[in-house]
């Protein structure tokens, strides 16, 4: 298991954290997702065998949010 932080553009409120949070811990590999509102980031739990950063940039950006790799 791997643990990164990543940057998060557009996110303002709880609603979208959760959002974030809720379509990231959908994708295979990933067993925690946790996003921060104050310093717009997101730490995840992932195994890199299993999916890549690459992977979970592209589900934050189908739901209008830009994770910054």
């Amino acid at each position: 298991m791997k643990t990164k932080t990543f940057k998060v553009n557009g996110m303002a409120c709880d609603h979208c954290r959760a959002k974030v949070e809720k379509r990231l811990s959908c994708l295979v590999g990933v067993e925690k997702a946790e996003a921060n509102l104050s310093d717009k980031s997101v730490t995840i739990t992932y195994d890199d065998e299993l999916t890549k950063p690459e992977y979970m940039k592209k589900a934050v950006d189908e739901i209008g949010y830009d994770l910054q790799l």
